[in-house]
């Protein structure tokens, strides 16, 4: 089934890949705006998620961002190469995409599944099924165990976050530093080993 899978994303082109990853944020958000009109009372409840004077944001948001990066950079040195392999998929986004490009995916990704995930679905059916669904959703990481418990680990946290802040911007902003971050480091990655065999 793995091998399938990374079978898959090899024959498809990058610009078919960023397609289907800007579309499944589009989706994420259609969810959101159906749900957030449903289960919201009103625009001003739903905006109250977000407090955009508030210092926690970069403090907490940022600092744990930073820290998961750090983690797992750690773990990428001490751990084999195939408890991070996750099909390819990562690294045929980030490789060849500029700093605003990484950037801008980031920031897509952040808002559009914290919007769902934290702002909505925990908002309304709490921590546990918020996070259980947004693992399930990174449905590639189920061929990687490690992937797997990697990323409920991490559901937990930045919907623990959510939690004791109330403020959504401190997990969008948290998710962003984390994918920011190791979308760069996949870039610098791929250009030195691209150097590697110029050499």
């Amino acid at each position: 089934m793995k091998n399938n899978y990374a079978d898959m994303i090899k024959e498809i082109s990058t610009k078919q890949l960023l397609f289907h990853l800007y579309l499944t944020q589009i989706i994420l958000l259609t969810i959101s705006f159906i749900l957030g009109i449903i289960l919201f009372e009103s625009l001003s409840e739903f905006l109250s998620l977000f407090k955009w004077k508030d210092v926690r944001i970069l403090l907490i948001g940022g600092v744990a961002g930073l820290a998961v990066v750090m983690l797992d950079l750690i773990l990428m040195k001490v751990l084999p190469a195939s408890y991070y392999d996750d099909g390819g998929l990562n690294e045929r986004i980030f490789r060849n995409r500029n700093i605003v490009h990484i950037a801008f995916i980031a920031a897509v990704v952040a808002f559009c599944e914290e919007l769902l995930f934290r702002g909505i679905i925990q908002t309304h059916a709490g921590l546990m099924v918020s996070s259980i669904i947004f693992a399930i959703v990174h449905h590639r990481y189920l061929f990687n165990w490690f992937l797997f418990l990697n990323i409920i680990v991490l559901s937990f946290f930045i919907g623990y976050l959510f939690l004791i802040t109330g403020n959504l911007l401190v997990t969008i902003f948290m998710h962003f530093i984390i994918d920011f971050l190791l979308g760069i480091l996949i870039k610098n990655r791929n250009n030195k080993q691209e150097g590697m065999f110029n050499e």
